[in-house]
């Protein structure tokens, strides 16, 4: 069998430090090895997920018609949280084969993108809805005094507090890669997670440090 490697990782700062990366070839080594297959291609970009113009990407489809090869990823959400184009490539006469889902059909591979696409919409609009039921209520998003500051006053409300549970719930999904990956590599403990988050240099929604607690904290929102 011969395979085309796809990686893609979110954002620019991830691309530097690897976040993501390794977790990504990792699985996609284990496949080539289990598979026997030559890798005649390997590509990796630094991009949204909702963006479809990825020259990488599309450089690795090019290679994979040319060459008869399977186009590989770890991750089904790793070409696109956007079914429409993930249908679309269906349709580009590759055939590509996702590591967590490598028996997937194409009725299943729809599914599945309808539902990532459902969940990143998900995420926007309650973060959306929360900050403009905030505003509709003349709170002032933002305050020069800082959270803490307010929290030591007493001071809040309830519109307020949902925005700041809305964008905790988004920084959540960010970071659910990154915790699977951490925990991949053996540190399943609050402590130790919490310790090489902040190795990394990965902040809370907060923008602060990790502590177990938060840590905790994160293992609930993606559960729920």
């Amino acid at each position: 069998m011969k395979i085309v490697t796809y990686c893609r990782v979110s954002t620019r700062s991830q691309g530097q430090s690897g976040l993501g990366l390794e977790a990504q070839q990792a699985a996609i080594g284990n496949f080539a090895a289990a598979n026997a297959a030559q890798i005649v291609g390997a590509f990796t970009e630094v991009e949204s997920g909702r963006k479809a113009d990825r020259p990488q990407l599309q450089a690795a489809l090019k290679l994979a018609k040319l060459t008869g090869s399977k186009l590989v990823i770890a991750k089904l959400d790793r070409l696109s949280r956007n079914a429409a184009f993930l249908l679309n490539l269906q349709d580009s006469g590759v055939d590509f084969v996702a590591c967590d889902n490598p028996s997937a059909t194409p009725l299943t591979v729809g599914i599945l993108a309808l539902v990532a696409q459902d969940e990143a919409r998900a995420i926007r609009e309650r973060t959306k809805a929360a900050l403009a039921a905030a505003k509709a209520r003349g709170q002032q998003l933002g305050n020069p005094n800082g959270a803490e500051a307010l929290r030591r006053a007493g001071k809040g409300n309830v519109a307020s507090r949902q925005a700041a549970s809305a964008n905790a719930d988004a920084r959540a999904q960010d970071l659910a890669e990154t915790l699977a990956e951490v925990q991949a590599n053996g540190i399943t403990t609050l402590a130790g997670i919490a310790k090489e988050l902040n190795r990394r240099g990965i902040k809370t929604a907060r923008g602060k440090s990790w502590h177990p607690s938060s840590v905790a904290n994160l293992r609930a929102r993606l559960a729920a």
